[in-house]
């Protein structure tokens, strides 16, 4: 079942860290917005805002970076981006001081316990919708990502396949709402392999990652101390960038999303593609009923719009 109203945070909440491709320590306050104005990050620093949507993705290698026409970048927005979104948070302020969202503990774990002390409240417009209504397909040489209709909810299906003993091919599949993303993906934590660290540290990536924010793979297998917190946690982390990913299109998803040996940049060309083709999407908006019922969680009725696309 689909939420019918908006949703914003209830109350203000700070969290600081360091970020993991710049290693420099942000502190990152999240507040309530207005209904209809989407996530929205302001860089107390530079006096700066963006909004996150398809149009501001300045980057999307190692991680999501956002920048308006003249603003600053902010990066590493994924995880947060995949709270709001696995949480069905659709409005909220981010003020941070720092370019990167904090890494905290590499999982989207510490944000989720942020908005839960914050609570999560309904406004009273109505939720709006992106329904995919044909397959929008990206093809690479080793993957493939493809984001196809599905009435249901949003439905997420990944897989990986790394030459690696402790990781090899992984699938994680499930129909998203806020307990499956709390239970199954918001503590799965970013990966990385020692293998990788010097030709990362040299391009400027990764210097504030450790073993308190990264699953680091060796020759032997993960070197954590604290070991793994899913048997499968690789695919799962890889979900959970997905849907912080695909967040990016400004509104919560009617789809069916499946990738194989996917990433950011994927996931990211599987959104612009999306939005680039009017005839593969549409915006729905919730009906609210008349009074008032108990449940949040009322069933959705659809109904067209004027086209726009979310972004705007």
């Amino acid at each position: 079942m689909n939420a019918v109203r908006q949703t914003t945070l209830g109350d203000d909440v700070t969290l600081s860290g360091v970020g993991v491709h710049s290693g420099k320590m942000a502190r990152m306050h999240l507040s309530p917005a207005e209904a209809d104005t989407g996530i929205v990050f302001f860089r107390n620093d530079t006096n700066q805002s963006v909004r996150a949507c398809r149009g501001a993705v300045r980057g999307s290698d190692l991680a999501t970076v956002l920048r308006d026409s003249e603003g600053p970048a902010v990066s590493t927005v994924e995880h947060l981006m995949a709270c709001f979104a696995g949480l069905g948070v659709d409005n909220a302020r981010v003020e941070i001081d720092g370019p990167e969202v904090p890494i905290l503990d590499g999982s989207a774990g510490e944000f989720v316990a942020a908005v839960d002390e914050a609570s999560i409240v309904e406004t009273d417009r109505a939720r709006r919708y992106l329904r995919v209504l044909k397959p929008v397909r990206i093809e690479t040489e080793t993957g493939f990502g493809e984001i196809s209709p599905y009435d249901m909810g949003f439905r997420l299906e990944v897989e990986i396949d790394f030459n690696h003993s402790a990781i090899g091919r992984q699938r994680f599949a499930a129909t998203m709402s806020p307990d499956v993303f709390r239970k199954e993906l918001a503590a799965a934590r970013t990966f990385g392999f020692v293998s990788d660290v010097e030709r990362l540290w040299q391009a400027g990536y990764a210097l504030g990652a450790s073993l308190d924010n990264t699953i680091c793979l060796g020759d032997e297998g993960v070197m954590n101390t604290t070991g793994l917190r899913y048997a499968d946690e690789f695919v799962r982390h890889k979900a959970l960038d997905a849907i912080g990913d695909l967040a990016i299109g400004g509104l919560p998803l009617l789809a069916r999303y499946r990738s194989y040996r996917g990433g950011h940049k994927l996931n990211f060309a599987v959104v612009d593609a999306l939005l680039s083709d009017r005839s593969a999407y549409e915006i729905v908006e919730a009906r609210i009923p008349a009074r008032r019922t108990v449940s949040s969680n009322a069933g959705l009725i659809a109904v067209a719009v004027p086209a726009y696309a979310p972004e705007l």
